[in-house]
């Protein structure tokens, strides 16, 4: 009789450190799927790849995140220096490639009579020629992006919502007002250092950038929803899109 409660204690005992067990291992791995859904809710616009990725992956990424530094500074270096020539000097552009192309043709008049000086053949210079390549690569990229833009903005004046409209309103006004106070140049630039800083100091902040955003977001939605219930909701909504002509 004794051995029989043994038994069954034993049994019974068994029964709940297995029950337990699976019990904690369920219990743990819901709250590492919580996390794991959390961490990927608070990135930014949903990412979930990691910056150089999202960036391309390729050397362009390398030279935006700084993997190299001397390559990343001699080409955000070079940008200031053209930069310098036209806002600080004064230089403009045909004046610039004017004065390059009387350059090189000094260069090589000098190369080609100095060698008569100094009686030896004359030397053959050799012929700069561009690739046609380059300039068919440039207008195709050039004119995909500018029909893309221009796809986007008819797609949200004719069928997108109040919200996207305003949205997009306001970032032209923005782009209009910035444009008034510095020339095409300066925004280019401008854009050009942001590319080449802005990433690799997300890459570095990550965190605490994107709690920052999700909480100026959440602050936006909430003006927005107050704008909304007391004067947007008010205006009667129309057909965004045109009817069909027989």
């Amino acid at each position: 009789m004794p051995e029989k409660i043994t038994a069954e204690s034993f049994m019974s005992n068994l029964v709940e450190t297995l029950a337990d067990s699976v019990q904690k291992q369920k219990s743990e791995s819901f709250e590492e799927e919580i996390s794991s859904v959390g961490a990927r809710f608070n990135r930014l616009f949903g990412r979930q790849r990691p910056v150089h990725h999202v960036l391309g992956g390729g050397k362009s990424a390398d030279v935006l995140l700084w993997r190299n530094k001397k390559i990343s500074a001699g080409v955000l270096a070079a940008a200031t220096a053209i930069w310098a020539i036209f806002e600080w000097l004064g230089y403009h552009f045909l004046t610039f490639v004017c004065f390059g192309l009387v350059l090189g043709m000094l260069a090589q008049f000098l190369w080609i009579n100095a060698s008569g000086l100094v009686n030896r053949s004359p030397a053959q210079v050799p012929r700069l020629v561009l690739p046609e390549e380059i300039f068919v690569n440039i207008g195709s990229s050039v004119g995909a992006e500018v029909n893309h833009v221009l796809q986007l903005l008819q797609d949200v004046s004719c069928g997108g919502t109040l919200k996207q409209f305003l949205v997009v309103v306001a970032s032209l006004w923005a782009a209009a007002i910035i444009g008034s106070w510095c020339n095409f140049l300066t925004v280019i630039y401008v854009g050009f250092v942001a590319a080449h800083t802005l990433p690799v100091l997300y890459e570095r902040y990550e965190d605490q950038v994107d709690d920052f955003v999700y909480k100026v977001l959440d602050q936006f939605q909430h003006h927005y929803r107050k704008l909304d219930a007391g004067l947007l909701s008010k205006i009667p909504k129309g057909k965004l899109r045109g009817k069909k002509h027989d």
